[in-house]
């Protein structure tokens, strides 16, 4: 084994792989934390066997990303984040060559890993102005976890443009809906990420937002012309691409203005990846595919290495998530031209000496988690709505306050009750039939908003009894709404009679507490919501 960090030993390895060695570079299968011993060891004769390039790691083999969310139960693993140190270690020594070690740290390693670092999610972001300096600030912060864990690459950020409000699986991982919005949020991200040593994949190209279908589960068609996906949806990727992106992520959509009218997965389209991405757009560094067990694709090849041939043989470099490696090994053997398999080796042993043959040395000191988390609360915190005359915050009023949604610890109403008297009240404890019954006298409502999911399906996981008691709250009170949680929730809800409407995105402690600032007055929304919704 190569040690990674011998810049010459690895520098010079790259001319002493066989050709089959250099295929197996472009398999990156994934590895999961939560697997049993004996799922370890397959994976390690795996790596030793077929001489893998690198491993894409995930929490279980029941979470979403694995198609299986919501039908096999998610285990909390209080120590995810040392079981994965430990495994990067084990799979590295079964490794000839060096592995490329990548994880989805969007909003860093908490995406996949409990107990660790968590940051605002993108469409939080979205909604702040010129804080370029604080994104690269979350950047580096980020990329610091996943360097001190084994990890050299994350999948992020997204540039998808988020301009559907039914988008399953996008939406708040997305910056907004306004293209420049997004390219400099992205820009700001990656720079933050890069200036650390992690590498950086922008991701799905050519623009996965505008549809409601989850690309996991099928594909999604995107009936925009050439001429409108190029002055909306590739802007930002062609930004990002002149400011030096390390990686493309190509997803899973079918896109007919961009193959001649055929249908198909862009993820293996040829006139996608070879003619758009790499001639119309000039880009020459790591194509990546999106995970190919995702069932919009992989359902529909299910002979063990026709997908992977496929998906490299459209363009892609690296071949995420695959399922079937000896045989993708094999028919790429049998298919490729000898310099067609070199031009991809040679971009992805570039960014494998990109990341050993240096060492990131880090110049200055990180921004503590909570104080660039509160920070970036005060920024984002946008006033939707605010109807006069306002509600009076004195310790006279006579308030009633309510909680629904997800079961929380209430930072937002401790602080306020610190200094003005009020009723709280909470589904997670009393059945609205109960709360309605002790509520029918109140006038003046304080009512904090906790969606029990961040994805719109099911209603973010409202009962409709608790949609309709909201709206009639809102239809017969004064209240006064702060949402903890994704902006779209609000399309659900007739706004008209709400005297105001306090978007805040998150339900992280930090995020309470500065809504509780706003509620009491100290200080004027600054954020702007970075998506449309209806009033």
């Amino acid at each position: 084994m190569i040690n990674i960090y011998n810049p010459l030993a690895f520098l010079e390895a790259k001319n002493t792989l066989s050709l089959r060695e250099k295929v197996g570079q472009f398999f990156m299968p994934a590895a999961f934390i939560n697997d049993s011993e004996d799922e370890i060891q397959e994976l390690e004769h795996l790596i030793k066997i077929s001489g893998i390039g690198g491993l894409c790691f995930f929490h279980s083999r029941a979470s979403a990303a694995t198609n299986f969310e919501g039908k096999k139960k998610i285990v909390y693993n209080a120590e995810g984040l040392e079981t994965l140190k430990k495994l990067i270690q084990r799979y590295q020594k079964a490794a000839k060559h060096p592995l490329l070690i990548s994880i989805d740290a969007e909003w860093g390693l908490a995406m996949r890993i409990e107990n660790t670092p968590q940051y605002p999610y993108a469409i939080t972001l979205g909604a702040s102005g010129d804080t370029s300096d604080l994104l690269v600030e979350v950047g580096r912060n980020i990329a610091r976890d996943c360097r001190e864990a084994g990890i050299h690459w994350n999948l992020a950020p997204v540039v998808d443009i988020n301009n559907n409000p039914n988008n399953p699986v996008i939406g708040y991982r997305s910056f907004g809906e306004d293209k420049r919005n997004v390219a400099e949020k992205a820009t700001a991200l990656a720079k933050g990420m890069q200036a650390e040593g992690i590498l950086t994949s922008i991701k799905h190209f050519p623009g996965h937002g505008d549809t409601a279908t989850d690309s996991h589960l099928g594909l999604p068609v995107i009936g925009k012309s050439k001429e409108e996906l190029y002055e909306n949806e590739l802007y930002p990727f062609i930004e990002l691409i002149k400011n030096g992106a390390d990686s493309v992520m190509v997803g899973h959509l079918s896109v007919p203005a961009l193959t001649q009218g055929k249908t198909g997965s862009s993820s293996i389209s040829k006139e996608i990846i070879t003619g758009v991405l790499r001639k119309e757009l000039g880009f020459d560094g790591v194509v990546i595919s999106d995970a190919l067990n995702m069932h919009s694709v992989s359902k529909l090849y299910p002979a063990k290495g026709e997908l992977e041939w496929l998906a490299f043989d459209a363009g892609n470099d690296i071949l995420c998530f695959a399922e079937h490696v000896k045989e993708g090994i094999e028919t790429i053997l049998r298919n490729t031209p000898q310099r067609r398999i070199e031009s991809s080796f040679k971009r992805v042993w570039h960014l494998k000496e990109k990341v050993f043959s240096t060492l990131s040395k880090n110049t200055r000191p990180y921004m503590d988690e909570s104080e660039l988390n509160k920070k970036l609360a005060y920024e984002c915190l946008t006033l939707f709505q605010d109807n006069s005359p306002k509600l009076d915050t004195t310790s006279e009023v006579d308030y009633h306050a309510i909680s629904l949604g997800k079961k929380q610890d209430n930072a937002f109403f401790n602080r306020i009750a610190e200094e003005v008297g009020f009723t709280t009240i909470s589904d997670d404890k009393d059945c609205i039939f109960k709360i309605k019954s002790n509520f029918k006298s109140a006038e003046n409502i304080l009512l904090a908003l906790f969606p029990p999911k961040v994805k719109p399906q099911n209603n973010f996981d409202f009962s409709d009894a608790q949609l309709q008691w909201i709206q009639e709250l809102i239809d017969t009170k004064n209240v006064v709404l702060y949402l903890f949680g994704n902006p779209f929730v609000l399309n659900m809800l007739n706004l008209k009679k709400a005297k105001t409407v306090v978007v805040a995105y998150q339900s992280f402690e930090t995020f309470q507490m500065v809504a509780a600032e706003h509620f009491l007055g100290k200080f004027e929304a600054k954020g702007k919501l970075p998506v449309t919704i209806a009033r």
